[in-house]
């Protein structure tokens, strides 16, 4: 469990960065813009392994047990999660009804995810993702106005909604061997 606590420790440190500004700003100018692009992927890299390995080497501790019947929550939930995970990459008019896409998507994984898993490594995991997506959106928003991007070409909306449903059934069809949980 030691090892899952430091994993989102650092992972959220780093990404923590943006909400302090100040101290962002003066990071970029004794590095660089690049040095610190790459310094904030490498960081981040590292704490996601060691959540990774982490969660997959935290014992069991059950705190509750989900009901049977919010087993569907998560796979509708990841639609539509999977949609705006690509929205957040890929040029799309979704971006202009959703300010943060990947933020949204990130709180549909985690809400979705937490419903159905009780043990405390899982709460652990998808409430601290869920509780960041939440103050990340919160702090983007009162730092800046949200300036609409421009319209793009009603076929990219498309492409981004097939993508998504293509990476949904990707991993939906993977989960047991990504994940070691069978969703069917």
């Amino acid at each position: 469990m030691t090892t899952l606590i430091i994993g989102l420790s650092i992972f959220f440190a780093v990404h923590a960065l943006p909400m302090f500004t100040v101290q962002r700003e003066q990071l970029i100018s004794k590095l660089g813009d690049l040095p610190y692009k790459g310094l904030f992927a490498l960081v981040s890299i590292f704490g996601f392994a060691l959540i990774l390995m982490g969660k997959a080497d935290a014992p069991f501790v059950s705190i509750w047990q989900p009901p049977q019947v919010l087993a569907f929550v998560p796979k509708l939930l990841m639609l539509p999660a999977f949609v705006l995970l690509v929205a957040a990459y890929v040029p799309s008019n979704i971006k202009l009804k959703i300010r943060h896409p990947m933020l949204l998507a990130v709180k549909l994984w985690a809400l979705g995810h937490l419903l159905i898993n009780g043990d405390l490594a899982s709460i652990l995991l998808f409430a601290s993702f869920l509780i960041f997506a939440v103050l990340s959106m919160i702090s983007a928003n009162k730092r800046a106005e949200w300036s609409k991007p421009e319209a793009k070409p009603f076929y990219m909306t498309i492409v981004v909604i097939l993508l998504g449903v293509v990476a949904y059934g990707a991993v939906a069809m993977n989960h047991a061997k990504l994940f070691g949980v069978a969703l069917f």
